[in-house]
């Protein structure tokens, strides 16, 4: 047979298996574009969304007293009679704490109330004596009138002339020495006076009275001390019982403090929290640890304030700022020499993107800017990914959910 019949014969038998065969190898292309992306790595990503997220800085200290008033005797070298004052007392401005002894001072004030009566009865005798001279001046003027117009007439020597002048010269010097006389008496009125005032003032404040309101921290008087302003304050008050946390803060979080901030304060052994605020941030660094200082004063309203004592060891978690803001999780970010930056995904692939970031709330960052809400990231940056892998992306549950 020749050879153009056998070539016809099979390709008249292999034309039905045609169709056949085309429709496998479709079959087999279709079903591997499902295995392709199957092969793809699955990896976790979260969705960039507003949050509130809070910036709370921790911080710790010593309970001390807002201000501290010393309580001195205001009078020297009497005897303590009496307390009527101890540590741990509220006491109200002006209530009387301690009483010094009087007896030398009553009998200094009987010495200057006979001084007093002495000089008044100077003045009145030097009055008198004023009076007398002004008297004795005025008829001596008289005198001197008559002579002189008895002079005129011839009839009177010069000699008397003389006398009658010398006389109203002398009267006239002794109303001047009597008004000195009684400006003198007047004088040691006057003093008599002042020295029985000051003795006066000087008795009131053998009354120990609290200058301020406040709590007793400490108290120095003793019955029979003699007191002085020399040695140590009678008493220490705590201005209107008013209590602070001295707190220590990082030289990184001291400039993102300020006056006003609220914090929450928590003590060992206390039951519960206080309230308080940042009445003060000192301006100055300690150079050897470098830590600065924060005042928190203590609201006395936010808690159980009376477990408070100075000296107390407290920790602050102090509020810096709250607001709504873009958020990712911590182990979202990944930190190069060049910054901070996320593995963002689009369309299955993976890219770098450089992120600036904010406060840090717990396991949230704050993203300012690099990223929009509704942005897909890898959450683990420190996942085997690199920028332009495909990947097969897997939405993980909402932080906080």
């Amino acid at each position: 047979m020749r050879p153009t019949l056998f070539l016809a014969a099979a390709l008249t038998l292999a034309s039905p298996a045609l169709p056949a065969l085309a429709e496998g190898a479709a079959a087999a292309e279709a079903a591997s574009a499902p295995a392709a992306a199957q092969s793809l790595p699955a990896i976790t990503v979260v969705e960039v969304a507003p949050r509130r997220l809070s910036d709370r800085i921790i911080a710790s200290g010593l309970i001390a007293a807002v201000e501290e008033v010393q309580v001195a005797p205001l009078v020297e070298g009497q005897p303590l009679d009496r307390l009527l004052a101890d540590v741990g007392d509220m006491v109200a401005e002006g209530q009387v704490l301690a009483v010094l002894s009087r007896t030398t001072l009553e009998l200094q004030r009987s010495e200057v109330a006979a001084s007093l009566a002495a000089a008044r009865s100077a003045i009145a005798q030097a009055e008198a004596q004023l009076v007398e001279a002004e008297t004795a001046a005025a008829e001596a003027g008289r005198a001197v009138e008559r002579t002189a117009r008895l002079r005129q007439s011839g009839t009177v020597p010069q000699a008397t002339w003389d006398t009658v002048q010398a006389n109203a010269t002398a009267a006239n010097a002794r109303v001047t020495v009597a008004r000195q006389g009684l400006e003198a008496a007047r004088a040691q009125l006057a003093l008599a006076q002042a020295r029985l005032e000051n003795v006066d003032l000087m008795l009131s404040r053998t009354e120990v009275k609290a200058p301020v309101a406040g709590k007793i921290v400490a108290r120095n008087a003793r019955i029979g001390a003699i007191a002085t302003a020399a040695g140590q304050p009678m008493f220490v008050i705590v201005r209107d019982a008013a209590l602070e946390l001295r707190a220590d803060v990082a030289e990184t979080d001291i400039q993102r403090l300020a006056p006003g901030q609220k914090a929450r304060l928590r003590a060992v052994g206390m039951a519960g929290t206080l309230e308080g605020t940042v009445r003060l941030v000192e301006p100055a660094i300690d150079p050897v640890t470098r830590l600065g200082r924060a005042r928190i004063a203590v609201d006395p309203a936010g808690g159980p304030a009376g477990e408070l004592r100075t000296g107390m060891f407290v920790e602050a978690e102090i509020l810096a700022a709250e607001r709504e803001a873009l958020a990712v999780p911590v182990t979202a970010i990944g930190s190069s020499p060049e910054g901070s930056s996320v593995m963002r995904v689009r369309d299955g692939v993976v890219e770098r993107v450089a992120v600036t970031t904010g406060i840090r709330d717990g396991g949230l960052v704050e993203i300012t800017s690099g990223l929009a809400a509704g942005d897909r990231v890898v959450l683990k940056a420190g996942a085997f990914v690199r920028a332009g892998d495909r990947i097969n992306p897997v939405l993980a549950p909402a932080p906080g959910n």
